[in-house]
């Protein structure tokens, strides 16, 4: 079994930048807890700079050290102390990821895009990716005032997933207007008054514009947009959650991309 260093003091230095990282929430050193997201990270080939382990997970460990990374022993109050997950499962690692640029993200003559408005739940930023990766979209973007895809937070939801399509972060005007340069349409999500989601060509390439949990799209967005499109709903029923709207449209573009 791999021999590590040991750490025993929630006061020490390497316990101080995961901390750090875990307030600061940038890509000069994001968070990963967990042996899966871990594992997923080093399929990826992203670069692990340190991990702290338990004696549960010293084989991951071992793998990340084999990667390059430097890996140090802790005791359970230092891995909580590291982690900022409430129930921390035994190994955290940091390592280097940045966002991909907007021009790798909206390329591409099928590619399918989501791009989340104002979306400020770190868990539902990491749910649509994680849904985006599953169905088939060629990737996603964060934009404006949506959370940071390279939080923890958004990372453990996105499973992985984060590591494996390409995830950018942009501004709104910018992706408008690459879009449009590129001949794609710029559908934006509505309650209600646009186009059922099964009528709408989902196989042309696609930009689509997801609002914020609690208003959804800005009106002045969704007058930007080529075309509206709804998920249709029983009578009484006005809404969903952000990340669900997601999967349910991106079901419906694997499937007409499908057939």
């Amino acid at each position: 079994m791999a021999e590590f260093p040991r750490i025993t003091s929630r006061q020490h230095d390497v316990v101080k930048r995961f901390r750090e990282a875990a307030q600061r929430e940038s890509d000069d050193a994001v968070l990963l807890d967990g042996e899966h997201l871990l594992s997923e990270a080093l399929r990826a080939s992203v670069r692990i700079d340190t991990v702290l382990t338990d004696e549960a997970h010293r084989d991951h460990a071992g793998r990340a050290r084999s990667a390059g990374a430097t890996v140090y022993d802790a005791t359970t109050a230092v891995i909580a102390a590291a982690s900022p997950v409430r129930t921390p499962s035994g190994i955290v690692a940091l390592a280097k990821w940045r966002p991909a640029p907007l021009e790798q993200v909206l390329c591409g003559a099928d590619g399918f895009v989501v791009a989340l408005c104002g979306v400020q739940d770190p868990g539902n930023v990491g749910s649509v990716i994680r849904s985006a990766d599953a169905l088939g979209a060629t990737g996603v973007l964060a934009l404006d005032e949506t959370a940071n895809p390279a939080g923890w937070k958004a990372l453990r939801g996105g499973m992985g997933s984060t590591f494996r399509i390409p995830v950018g972060v942009a501004s709104l005007s910018d992706t408008l207007a690459a879009a449009r340069r590129a001949g794609w349409q710029i559908l934006a999500t509505v309650a209600e008054s646009g186009r059922p989601a099964d009528a709408v060509d989902l196989r042309k390439p696609t930009l689509l514009l997801l609002g914020s949990e609690g208003s959804g799209l800005d009106p002045d967005i969704v007058k930007r947009a080529t075309t509206r499109i709804t998920i249709p709903m029983r009578e009484g029923a006005n809404s969903l959650n952000v990340a669900a709207t997601a999967a349910l449209l991106l079901y419906e573009a694997r499937r007409q991309r499908s057939s």
